[in-house]
């Protein structure tokens, strides 16, 4: 991908903590287990894997997120710009989604686009994202959410 930012408004740690994830959207408590088997990428292992989607009722998200990833990960919610912990962040490392622990971006690739929120110039493998086009605050943008 071009230097062309792939924008995440929403929370992101390194290593291991708040990122966004999908699916599970509406979904009927009859179909929660209905997960099919994807492939993506773990940089742990260096190599692709297959792994289960992740389907979850609403109920089970609020268990395991916070009230703030909730409405982030969950609501398509977003923090305000330039007020994310981790929108300067530059520590090496991985960043993960906060729902799933599915590796999204590699540090290396992240840059800084005056948007606010963190971008990076390419995911950490295509099968561990798709993106959407946002077009919800006024400009359009890319969001990148978590494939699982």
């Amino acid at each position: 991908m071009k230097k062309a930012a792939l924008i995440m408004g929403l929370l992101l740690l390194v290593a291991a903590a708040v990122g966004m994830v999908t699916g599970g959207f509406g979904s009927d408590p009859a179909t929660a287990n209905a997960a099919s088997r994807i492939k993506v990428y773990s940089a742990e292992k260096g190599n692709y894997i297959m792994s289960d989607e992740v389907v979850k009722t609403k109920e089970e998200w609020k268990k395991i997120l916070t009230p703030e990833q909730y409405h982030v990960l969950r609501e398509k919610g977003t923090e305000r710009a330039f007020t994310g912990k981790y929108a300067t962040n530059h520590d090496h490392g991985i960043y993960r989604c906060a729902g799933c622990g599915l590796d999204l971006f590699r540090s290396e690739d992240k840059f800084e686009s005056g948007t606010g929120w963190p971008s990076f110039t390419a995911p950490i493998a295509k099968e561990n994202v798709k993106t959407e086009v946002d077009r919800s605050l006024f400009s359009t943008r890319t969001e990148v959410l978590c494939r699982r």
